[in-house]
């Protein structure tokens, strides 16, 4: 049984899904200790998104609420969210919901900016990071699979991609407004990871020249190097910072990288540099800035927040984060994007069928048990009375094979229809043959579950 437990810019706060970035790295393995019925667990964290897809191996009638609650407290856990604040922020998918969730996700469709690429590969390399750690499953990972399949045939067959949009191109024309001349931008990257490379495009893209790469992480002059760029050494940070005129951040750290602190340190550091060396501070292309006070503007697309909001409080500064970036997300291309459901709803109907075909198969494979048993004492009681003849083993085999045709044809149409239990009960009132099987679920709410019983 899947269970997906969700949080994303449509029903978290920034903050929320700022803290449960935080600890997501160790949360799919916190969730699988605390729930002996938690078989896998895939955790997708991303700057707009917070998900737990869960394999649930629980028998055919069995509440989930005890293993989704289990859950809910390792997910606390590791990111220090309070149960309440979780019970009342994370939607809840199980059963076959998940599939389709995941698949629109996969493909963009959940995302601040519809149809964006980056998506894909974050949900791509959750996986990875899953089977680094020896937490998912045989289950998780069809789901997986057949989710990145899905984002492809999507990108292929409709034009939600088309123009190459992204969370971080959204920013950099909400940025325009401010840029008088691109070409005479000082940018200052910094990050190398998730969203460097597509940011340095984008920038190019709009005819940005200067660009220059700091990384916190030390990796600055390798992602220079491989991309004509000049690198920031830690010695010089503050200072390009204060200097830039746009700064875009987009590092994985767990803390602040600029601060207020930062930036008044490196004017200071600027204006008392030897004459030889001296800097002053460049005449900055932003439109409309005053003379006396250089305008910059600064872009973070990090979560955790790489920018500490108290740079605003120095004169000129301006700052744009995911939480403002998300206000001025642009509405969805309604013809592609019903386009792209119309797939992601086929693809999880198959998805859905195929699961369901094989929820009945510890059943399926219980009827032939019974059948091929009687066959093989029927033929072998032949032999005890001197019948070895191959023609009649074959034709006892033929006929067992064409008994199991109808119930084998009835199994699947069953499943897909979700009636596992007409199936089962047809076994158990005509040969005695009970089997239990996995749970189907159904969907629901986190806060509708309320808190565990005692």
């Amino acid at each position: 049984m899947l269970i997906c437990l969700s949080a994303s810019h449509k029903n978290s706060s920034f903050d929320v899904l700022e803290k449960l970035s935080v600890g997501a790295n160790d949360t799919a393995g916190g969730i699988l200790e605390r729930h002996p019925a938690l078989v896998g667990a895939v955790v997708v964290a991303t700057c707009n998104r917070f998900e737990a897809y869960l394999d649930l191996d629980e028998p055919l009638g069995s509440s989930p609420i005890s293993a989704v609650h289990a859950a809910i407290d390792g997910v606390s856990a590791s990111t220090g969210v309070a149960v309440d604040v979780l019970r009342n922020t994370l939607d809840l998918v199980h059963g076959s919901g998940v599939a389709e969730h995941l698949f629109a996700v996969t493909s963009g469709l959940e995302s601040v900016v519809v149809g964006e690429g980056e998506i894909a590969g974050q949900v791509r390399r959750s996986l990875e990071q899953a089977r680094l750690f020896r937490t998912t499953s045989p289950e998780l990972e069809r789901l997986f699979q057949r989710a990145s399949q899905t984002s492809r045939g999507v990108k292929n067959r409709t034009g939600i991609g088309a123009a190459g949009r992204s969370l971080v191109r959204l920013a950099l024309e909400l940025a325009e407004s401010r840029v008088t001349d691109w070409a005479q931008t000082r940018v200052l990257l910094v990050g190398t990871g998730r969203y460097a490379g597509a940011s340095l495009a984008a920038l190019r893209d709009l005819g940005a020249e200067d660009v220059r790469v700091y990384s916190p992480s030390g990796r600055a002059q390798k992602f220079a190097t491989s991309h004509q760029i000049t690198a920031v050494a830690e010695s010089a940070f503050a200072i390009e910072a204060a200097e830039a005129d746009l700064i875009l951040t987009c590092t994985t750290a767990d803390t602040h990288v600029i601060d207020a602190a930062l930036l008044h340190s490196g004017r200071a550091l600027s204006l008392q540099l030897p004459a030889a060396e001296a800097r002053t501070l460049p005449s900055c292309p932003m439109t409309d800035a005053p003379t006396e006070i250089p305008r910059r503007l600064i872009i973070d697309l990090g979560l955790p927040r790489n920018v500490d909001p108290d740079v605003t409080d120095l004169a000129g500064v301006e700052l744009l984060d995911l939480e403002t970036i998300r206000i001025h997300a642009p509405l969805e291309e309604l013809n592609a994007t019903s386009d792209a459901r119309l797939l992601v709803g086929r693809a999880a109907r198959k998805f859905s069928a195929v699961a369901e075909e094989q929820s009945l198969a510890p059943a399926v494979v219980a009827l032939r048990s019974y059948v091929f048993d009687l066959l093989d004492g029927e033929i072998d009681r032949a032999r005890n009375r001197g019948d070895n003849s191959e023609q009649t083993e074959a034709a006892l085999r033929h006929l067992a094979g064409v008994l199991l045709h109808t119930p084998m044809v009835r199994s699947r149409e069953l499943a897909r229809a979700g009636e596992q239990a007409a199936f089962l009960t047809g076994l158990d009132a005509l040969f005695g043959i009970q089997v239990e099987l996995p749970a189907a679920g159904t969907a629901a709410t986190a806060a509708d579950i309320g808190p565990a019983a005692s």
